[in-house]
C-alpha cells in the first residue's frame, strides 16, 4: 500500500509515519517546510505540500492509495503557548483544509482520505457535542489545561467534520481521545463512533503511539468510510 502522510513531522504524524514504516508500507511524507526533512530519509519519500492549494494537493495525491492528513496549524509551533495561539488564530482553516482536500480528490476518485481531527465534536450526550455545549466544553478544556479561547479551535474541527459529512468522497474522520499524549505503544484500546470511549475512571485518553496504530489499521482495512471513529482505553 502506498500511504501519504500530511503533517509527517508533527506529534501525531511522526508516530503514524513510524507505525506505517514498521509495517513495510511505501510512504510519501508531506510537510509544509522542506527544512524539516530528515537528513537520512531511509525509504520514505519526502515532499512539501500546501494543504490550501488544490493543485499542489492533487499532484501529491498521484499514486497514493490512502492519504492521512494530520494537519494542524500548530504543528510547527515552538511551544505549548505557541501551539494554542496558532490553533485559534483562524478557526476557519480546519474547514478550509477539508474543502481543499476534497476538491483535490476529484481527480483521484479511488483515493481514501483519513483526517485526524479533534475530540470536541464527540457527543457528550446523544445528539449534543461538547463543541455545541459551552459549559461542557469549558469544563473539559479546564481539565486539559487549555485556555477558554481554545474553544474556537474545537469548533473549527467540528466544522471540518461537517464539511466531510456533506461529501461523497472516500473519507474517514478520526477523533482521538480527549487526552492524547506521548506514551506507550500497547496495542490495547477500544474503538467507538460518535461518543467518547471512557476508561474505568471516566477519562477519555490514549497515547499517540496507540492512536497511530488505529490510524494505520484503518488505512489497511477500511471500516469507517464516510464515517467518524474514535479511540480510548
Amino acid at each position: 500500500m502506498h500511504l501519504g502522510i500530511i503533517g509527517a513531522t508533527g506529534n501525531i504524524g511522526q508516530r503514524v509515519l513510524a507505525e506505517a514504516v514498521s509495517r513495510g508500507h511505501k510512504i510519501t511524507a508531506f510537510t509544509r517546510d522542506a527544512s524539516r526533512f530528515p537528513e537520512d530519509p531511509g525509504d520514505v519519500v519526502w515532499k512539501t505540500v500546501d494543504i490550501f492549494n488544490v493543485d499542489d494537493l492533487s499532484s501529491g495525491m498521484a499514486g497514493l492509495d490512502v492519504l492521512v492528513s494530520t494537519y494542524q496549524p500548530g504543528n510547527a509551533a515552538r511551544d505549548f503557548n505557541d501551539t494554542v495561539a496558532r490553533s485559534i488564530e483562524d478557526p476557519t482553516v480546519y474547514a478550509t483544509a477539508a474543502r481543499a482536500l476534497l476538491r483535490a480528490m476529484e481527480n483521484h476518485l479511488r483515493l481514501r482520505l483519513i483526517v485526524v481531527g479533534g475530540a470536541g465534536s464527540l457527543e457528550a450526550k446523544p445528539g449534543l457535542t461538547r463543541a455545541d455545549s459551552p459549559d461542557d466544553l469549558r469544563e473539559s478544556m479546564k481539565l486539559l489545561g487549555l485556555p477558554e479561547a481554545y474553544a474556537e479551535a474545537v469548533r473549527g474541527h467540528r466544522d471540518a467534520l461537517n464539511v466531510l459529512r456533506l461529501s461523497n468522497r472516500l473519507w474517514t474522520y478520526f477523533s482521538p481521545a480527549e487526552e492524547i499524549y506521548p506514551g506507550e505503544r500497547t496495542g490495547r484500546f477500544r474503538l467507538g463512533g460518535d461518543q467518547p470511549i471512557l476508561d474505568e475512571n471516566g477519562r477519555s485518553r490514549i497515547s499517540i503511539e496507540d492512536a497511530a496504530i488505529a490510524i494505520v489499521d484503518e488505512a489497511e482495512l477500511p471500516r469507517h468510510v464516510q464515517r467518524r471513529f474514535t479511540i480510548g482505553y
